[in-house]
């Protein structure tokens, strides 16, 4: 029982084909504080670079509304006016601002997991709409977790919001003292400062949270044994369909093989073990090539088919051995015997001209022929 328990463990790393699944399902590392810091300190270095246009925008706004005359006031156009110098000097800076929000709360919500569009992630599923599931959600060790996140930060961007008012605060009580614009430039200042130094207190929060859900989302995809065994099976095939589709695939070969028999100029034989079918086309190669061979009941067959084609069968033993092991179907004989295949294939050739009445009955060849000693088997 034990044994068994402890077999469905989840002690697995996922597998490739898991993080796949679980990616097409929507399922990545996400942080939400990765992204949520990425924005605030974009927000800060953008209001940083926008800063000076800003406040030259505001300068000009305020003195345009302060400085309007008793005529202007109760004009009712004065208004449409003041709006079209509001938009004329804002506009440039705030869209470049939001522009750069944008695009950093995109990379920074992606950076982490990459981007992943899932359909199924859409779908609606009844576990969700399950009462006693949402409430495992609320009281589970994710929500725990979310909870110590969200008190860790406030508790981090509070100590730093303190420091940074201690810090600056003889400073910001001089602002009540200085002249325009100088006050205006000044505030603005100290607003880019302090809210670059508290978007940075986040980085702590990311360089915890960004580890964490890295080994969250690899602890929920981890597998146990049998998972694996299964999906090995799923991927690679059964072990006796995998020997079966070999099977199937050596007797096509054999089938092709077989065809190409009747097309060979010779078959070399030790007499009954092996047997080689030797082809010689100047057309096609250089050399003898080999276009079928076996043992035992392949050699047998391959004989049958040779003596129903009028095929010659010469026996030599040691030669037959050497290019059954020496050479691929479609391969060139090596090259060590090429004098012992030539001998064998002149011997065929002066046959068939003796068979058709055109010359002298050829010499046996000798059935030891000279194989050199790296290819004799």
């Amino acid at each position: 029982m034990a044994e068994n328990d402890s077999s469905q463990e989840r002690t697995e790393e996922p597998t490739s084909k898991r993080l796949e699944q679980a990616r097409e399902k929507g399922q990545v590392a996400r942080s939400k504080e990765l992204g949520t810091a990425a924005v605030l300190l974009a927000a800060s270095v953008g209001f940083a670079m926008t800063e000076p246009s800003i406040a030259i925008s505001l300068y000009t706004i305020m003195k345009q509304i302060f400085t309007m005359e008793r005529d202007q006031i109760f004009d009712t156009n004065s208004m449409f006016r003041v709006w079209g110098v509001v938009g004329n000097e804002l506009a440039w800076p705030l869209i470049s601002f939001i522009a750069l929000l944008a695009l950093v709360s995109f990379i920074g919500n992606v950076a982490l997991g990459g981007m992943s569009f899932s359909v199924k992630a859409f779908m609606p599923k009844g576990s969700k709409l399950n009462p006693m599931n949402g409430f495992k959600r609320m009281f589970g060790t994710q929500a725990l977790v979310e909870l110590a996140k969200g008190i860790a930060k406030f508790s981090v961007v509070a100590l730093s919001a303190y420091f940074l008012l201690r810090f600056y605060f003889f400073d910001i009580l001089t602002l009540s003292s200085d002249h325009l614009p100088g006050n205006v430039y000044h505030a603005l200042e100290l607003l880019v400062w302090m809210f670059i130094l508290l978007c940075c207190s986040m980085l702590l929060i990311v360089a915890i949270d960004v580890p964490f859900q890295i080994w969250n989302h690899n602890k929920q995809l981890k597998m146990t044994k049998q998972e694996v065994k299964d999906e090995y099976k799923d991927t690679e095939g059964k072990p006796e369909v995998k020997s079966r589709i070999r099977q199937m695939q050596h007797e096509m070969a054999q089938r092709r093989m077989m065809t190409e028999v009747p097309n060979a100029d010779v078959i070399v034989v030790n007499p009954e073990h092996y047997a080689v079918a030797v082809k010689y086309d100047v057309t096609r190669s250089s050399a003898p090539f080999l276009l079928a061979k076996g043992v035992d009941d392949v050699a047998f067959k391959i004989r049958e088919i040779a003596r129903e084609h009028n095929v010659a069968i010469v026996s030599a033993p040691p030669l037959a051995r050497a290019i059954y092991h020496t050479t691929k179907i479609d391969q060139q004989v090596p090259e060590g015997l090429f004098t012992a295949v030539a001998q064998v294939l002149a011997y065929v050739f002066q046959l068939r001209q003796y068979q058709k009445g055109k010359g002298r009955r050829p010499k046996p060849i000798p059935l030891n022929q000279p194989i050199p000693d790296d290819l004799k088997y």
